[in-house]
Protein backbone atom coordinates (compact mmCIF):
# COMPACT_ATOMS: atom_id res chain seq x y z
CA UNK A 1 0.00 0.00 0.00
CA UNK A 2 2.80 2.19 0.67
CA UNK A 3 4.34 1.75 -2.24
CA UNK A 4 1.05 2.33 -4.64
CA UNK A 5 1.21 5.71 -2.76
CA UNK A 6 4.66 6.80 -3.29
CA UNK A 7 4.37 5.38 -6.83
CA UNK A 8 1.04 7.51 -7.44
CA UNK A 9 3.01 10.75 -5.38
CA UNK A 10 6.14 10.31 -8.09
CA UNK A 11 3.95 10.53 -11.39
CA UNK A 12 1.61 13.23 -9.67
CA UNK A 13 4.45 15.39 -9.22
CA UNK A 14 6.12 14.32 -12.83
CA UNK A 15 2.72 15.08 -14.39
CA UNK A 16 2.65 18.69 -12.12
CA UNK A 17 6.02 19.48 -13.15
CA UNK A 18 5.01 18.71 -17.13
CA UNK A 19 2.11 20.93 -16.96
CA UNK A 20 4.14 24.49 -15.29
CA UNK A 21 6.72 23.36 -18.03
CA UNK A 22 3.99 22.97 -20.98
CA UNK A 23 2.16 26.18 -19.76
CA UNK A 24 5.52 28.57 -19.04
CA UNK A 25 5.43 28.76 -15.35
CA UNK A 26 8.63 29.14 -13.87
CA UNK A 27 10.55 26.14 -12.02
CA UNK A 28 12.28 26.98 -9.17
CA UNK A 29 15.16 24.69 -7.01
CA UNK A 30 15.23 23.36 -4.03
CA UNK A 31 16.29 26.98 -2.48
CA UNK A 32 14.35 29.26 -4.82
CA UNK A 33 16.76 29.02 -7.84
CA UNK A 34 15.40 29.34 -10.96
CA UNK A 35 15.68 26.34 -12.43
CA UNK A 36 13.23 26.88 -15.87
CA UNK A 37 13.34 29.20 -17.82
CA UNK A 38 16.51 30.12 -17.26
CA UNK A 39 16.98 34.01 -16.56
CA UNK A 40 20.31 35.89 -18.73
CA UNK A 41 20.51 39.32 -20.16
CA UNK A 42 19.21 38.51 -23.80
CA UNK A 43 16.04 37.65 -21.98
CA UNK A 44 16.06 40.15 -19.46
CA UNK A 45 16.67 43.06 -22.54
CA UNK A 46 13.66 41.57 -24.31
CA UNK A 47 11.18 41.60 -21.47
CA UNK A 48 12.46 45.57 -21.42
CA UNK A 49 12.06 45.89 -25.23
CA UNK A 50 8.41 44.11 -24.77
CA UNK A 51 7.64 46.17 -21.78
CA UNK A 52 8.42 49.39 -23.15
CA UNK A 53 6.20 48.39 -26.74
CA UNK A 54 3.34 47.51 -24.37
CA UNK A 55 3.82 51.35 -22.80
CA UNK A 56 3.88 52.68 -26.30
CA UNK A 57 0.65 50.94 -27.91
CA UNK A 58 -1.17 51.64 -24.34
CA UNK A 59 -0.77 55.39 -24.89
CA UNK A 60 -1.83 54.91 -28.66
CA UNK A 61 -4.84 53.14 -27.31
CA UNK A 62 -5.88 55.99 -25.21
CA UNK A 63 -5.23 58.65 -27.93
CA UNK A 64 -7.84 56.51 -30.27
CA UNK A 65 -10.05 55.83 -27.58
CA UNK A 66 -10.34 59.91 -26.90
CA UNK A 67 -10.60 60.75 -31.05
CA UNK A 68 -13.16 57.91 -30.69
CA UNK A 69 -15.00 59.68 -27.84
CA UNK A 70 -15.12 62.97 -30.01
CA UNK A 71 -16.40 61.49 -32.86
CA UNK A 72 -19.53 59.97 -31.01
CA UNK A 73 -20.13 63.07 -29.16
CA UNK A 74 -20.44 64.86 -32.56
CA UNK A 75 -22.46 62.26 -34.20
CA UNK A 76 -24.97 62.06 -31.68
CA UNK A 77 -25.03 66.14 -31.29
CA UNK A 78 -27.98 67.08 -31.84
CA UNK A 79 -27.06 69.48 -34.39
CA UNK A 80 -25.97 66.93 -36.84
CA UNK A 81 -29.16 64.87 -36.76
CA UNK A 82 -31.14 68.62 -37.14
CA UNK A 83 -28.72 69.16 -40.11
CA UNK A 84 -29.39 65.69 -42.01
CA UNK A 85 -33.00 66.52 -41.60
CA UNK A 86 -32.53 70.15 -43.12
CA UNK A 87 -30.41 68.06 -46.26
CA UNK A 88 -33.72 65.34 -46.49
CA UNK A 89 -35.77 67.94 -46.96
CA UNK A 90 -33.78 69.51 -49.61
CA UNK A 91 -33.66 66.51 -51.51
CA UNK A 92 -37.33 65.91 -51.82
CA UNK A 93 -39.07 66.94 -54.86
CA UNK A 94 -41.29 69.76 -54.71
CA UNK A 95 -44.36 68.30 -55.01
CA UNK A 96 -44.05 66.14 -51.71
CA UNK A 97 -42.88 68.71 -48.90
CA UNK A 98 -45.31 68.55 -46.03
Amino acid sequence: MIAVVGVAGTIGWVVNTWMRVKHGYPLDGAWGQAVYPKRNDEAMERVKLLSQENAQLRAELGSIKDRLANVERIVTDSGYSLTHQIEALRQLPEGTKN
